[in-house]
């Protein structure tokens, strides 16, 4: 079976990163179309070998395509993610717009495979936020063993998080710095290189921000309604991958040592925990890999059954993009979609 995959916002960094990763991973494609908005038509992309073109998202007919990977940000999702569900093809969206919509699933296979199933009523499955994604990687498997009651997770987060221009500002301001001209800020609200910007989206009214409420909202809907967290997300001076420090609270005891041999047995991470310098994985080593990297597991002596860890993964591909194909490979796997072409 080969499946015509369409993907909105191929130029950008997660939609070019999907279409790496469907290469790599060879998943099973009849046609793959790229697409764009009215500036970026006829904008070459790479796919494999090949070089695609892109075509115009307002007159693309979707009708004979199985799956569309949507990545153009909340506004173009909630358009036109509805219209391409109508025709009978799937999206699997990228942004925050269908995340809590309790129509539409949040997936991250390694978690919540099983109910991708319910992707039927809109024909739209969501992708979490890259920081909660590799989180409940993480949190899973020691949910299952010991049953997490509570979560402080403070975040690092790459700044490939807020797209090319952001990734653009830093090394601007960077070089700004070396070479002593004035640095410039207009993406973020303060220099980013050299520094920390605790503020990651909008800011409500009860003090946290938008992407604070988001990794409580998105881990309650994928993990468990029961559990309690609390984030603190921080802009951080680094091209790719986000790293986590995560505290987490068990209703029954669980070591350090049984984490750790849970979590190396578990899908989709990797344990780095050596307890000697460089023994635990850094943002830089996790960019470009496909794994949740768990390091520095240890109890916490503060609380009773509690855990500490450290958590880097690389955003735009688990975060975004792998997860998004593996979305796809859920329901080929699980044959809860034939494609038009077969059916036909």
């Amino acid at each position: 079976m080969a499946y015509k995959v369409a993907i909105v916002g191929a130029t950008g960094n997660v939609g070019r990163e999907m279409l790496d990763i469907l290469a790599e991973r060879r998943f099973p494609v009849s046609e793959v179309v790229p697409l764009a908005s009215s500036r970026s038509i006829g904008q070459e992309v790479s796919f494999g070998e090949k070089t695609l073109k892109c075509r115009h998202l307002d007159t693309y007919d979707f009708s004979d395509t199985d799956i569309c990977l949507m990545s153009a940000g909340g506004t173009v999702s909630k358009e036109w993610s509805p219209r391409i569900g109508a025709q009978g093809c799937v999206v699997i969206d990228n942004s925050s717009a269908w995340r809590m919509d309790p129509d539409v699933p949040l997936i991250v296979p390694e978690v919540n495979a099983a109910a991708a199933a319910g992707f039927r009523k809109k024909n739209i499955i969501a992708n979490p936020n890259c920081s909660t994604a590799q989180l409940v990687v993480a949190l899973k498997p020691l949910h299952d063993a010991a049953t997490i009651t509570r979560v402080v997770v403070s975040t690092y987060q790459s700044v490939s998080g807020a797209g090319k221009e952001a990734m653009d500002e830093l090394f601007a301001q960077t070089r700004s710095v070396f070479v002593s001209d004035p640095v410039e800020a207009k993406k973020f609200p303060k220099r980013i290189a050299f520094n920390l910007i605790p503020q990651i989206d909008v800011f409500m009214e009860d003090g946290f921000t938008k992407e604070e409420w988001k990794m409580v909202a998105e881990t309650k809907k994928i993990l468990d309604p029961k559990i309690k967290l609390v984030a603190t997300c921080v802009r951080v001076p680094v091209f790719i991958s986000h790293s986590e420090a995560v505290n987490i609270e068990f209703e029954k005891p669980i070591s350090a040592d049984e984490a750790r041999d849970i979590l190396r047995e578990s899908p989709g991470v990797l344990v780095i925990d050596k307890r000697e310098p460089g023994g635990y994985i850094t943002p830089h080593e996790a960019a470009g890999e496909d794994a949740t990297y768990i390091s520095r597991i240890r109890e916490d002596p503060t609380v009773d059954n509690g855990l500490v860890l450290w958590c880097v993964s690389d955003n735009l591909r688990k975060g975004a993009a792998l997860n998004a194909i593996q979305i796809a490979e859920v329901l080929m796997n699980r044959k809860l979609l034939t494609p038009k072409a077969k059916a036909a």
